[in-house]
């Protein structure tokens, strides 16, 4: 189905496109001599220009002739820490002489430099310092991103990062999904302590972020250095209990059968994995999880052990793409990047890396109105200045977005 053909006098219409549907049938859902049509922040048509239900003049009086562009759903960027406070350049110099990510970690660096960042900074400020690294992900296409805290690791300050998040959307007037990360590290007031934290973590913390009303999901980071799988299962029970979602920071590092936790516990998503077992996989297949490829950190931390791409495609796991974008381990601007770099380090195909950035993603973080152009979803898509989609991939960096459209509204170009 391509049309609504109730739909008149219609917010937007562009004509003489190529659209990328990213719907299923042909590669891309590619339709050539299009028209893409919406209202009141839905896309009302999205076909050849020959199956429009009536001349574009009678259905709307902003016509556009976009002159054989192409044009995608916008892209969703399903995973990153972008709300922090300071950076870890220093971090970066670290590695580069030799010093390991848990090295780092174990010795009041990684995650623990930046919660005393984010801490001191008020919230005003620490939108100031967040808006920028939004919009220019926005800048290169992304109209839904989600957000996690995570860098606060007390309720005043992980409620701080989650208001942060909710302004960053407002400001930006693009999607945005808020994620609890409370379980992303020990906060340092309870260092030896950690089974303290995590009691602190599911009988304070966890019901008050639910109570606020800012969270969409809850995710931890289980890994040797940070939660384990028992202290995982029950954030994630808590959770549960509380109508939240859950998604994991799984089998970056090492394989604790992270993919098969989250999935266990109806996951949205499972994401890093790049030691995710076999089984991993065929449980993610069986209870529909996200794999969700950061190739961002792979790059930045050197690594060498692949996701199990292969198994994810015989067990047909979706694969989402994601900047991770953080000051840590993954300083990454652009998902377009992500996508290139998915392409080249993992091999995914083209197709598979702007599915795995939109449709996929939009799957990871639960929102079906999203993530391809069909009638009845969301307006968000962007206009290239590219030969074929193909190019999203191909290029490495520069600026491709002509223009990026949000909820039917321009916010770029």
């Amino acid at each position: 189905m391509t049309t609504n053909t109730t739909a008149t006098h219609w917010d937007g219409l562009l004509t003489d496109c190529r659209l990328a549907t990213m719907c299923e049938g042909v590669a891309f859902g590619t339709i050539t001599d299009a028209a893409l049509g919406w209202k009141d922040g839905r896309i009302v048509f999205a076909g050849r220009m020959d199956a429009l239900p009536a001349a574009p003049e009678e259905l709307c009086g902003q016509v556009e002739s976009m002159a054989g562009a192409w044009i995608t759903p916008g892209l969703v960027d399903c995973h990153t820490h972008l709300v922090f406070g300071g950076n870890r350049a220093r971090e970066f110099d670290l590695r580069l002489n030799g010093a390991s990510y848990e090295e780092i970690s174990r010795s009041g660096g990684g995650i623990a430099a930046t919660v005393a960042a984010t801490r001191a900074l008020d919230e005003d400020a620490l939108l100031a310092a967040s808006l920028p690294r939004a919009s220019a992900l926005l800048a290169d296409g992304a109209t839904t991103i989600e957000i996690k805290s995570g860098y606060g690791l007390d309720l005043d300050s992980e409620l701080k990062m989650l208001r942060v998040a909710r302004r960053i959307g407002s400001r930006l007037g693009i999607g945005v999904r808020t994620t609890f990360l409370g379980a992303h590290a020990l906060p340092p007031e309870y260092r030896d302590r950690q089974s303290d934290y995590v009691d602190h973590l599911c009988t304070e913390m966890l019901p008050a972020v639910a109570r606020s009303g800012l969270a969409d999901a809850v995710d931890a980071f289980c890994e040797k250095i940070a939660f384990s799988p028992e202290e995982t299962r029950r954030v994630f029970a808590t959770a549960r209990d509380l109508g939240l979602p859950v998604k994991l920071h799984a089998d970056q590092l090492s394989n604790l059968e992270g993919a098969a936790l989250s999935a266990g516990f109806g996951g949205l998503s499972a994401d890093h994995i790049e030691h995710t077992s076999l089984e991993g996989v065929r449980a993610m297949a069986a209870a529909g999880t996200v794999a969700v490829l950061l190739p961002g950190a792979f790059y930045a931390l050197r690594d060498t052990q692949l996701p199990p791409i292969p198994a994810l495609r015989e067990h047909g796991v979706p694969m989402a793409v994601a900047t991770d974008l953080n000051p840590g381990t993954s300083p990454l601007l652009s998902l377009r990047l992500a996508m290139n770099i998915a392409c080249t380090l993992f091999r995914l195909t083209p197709e598979e890396a702007l599915r795995g950035a939109t449709v996929h993603a939009a799957r990871a973080l639960g929102l079906a109105d999203r993530g391809t152009l069909s009638p009845g979803q969301r307006a968000d898509f962007v206009v290239w200045d590219i030969e074929a989609p193909v190019d999203l991939c191909y290029w490495i960096g520069g600026s491709l977005a002509r223009r990026v459209v949000a909820g039917g509204l321009r916010r770029v170009g």
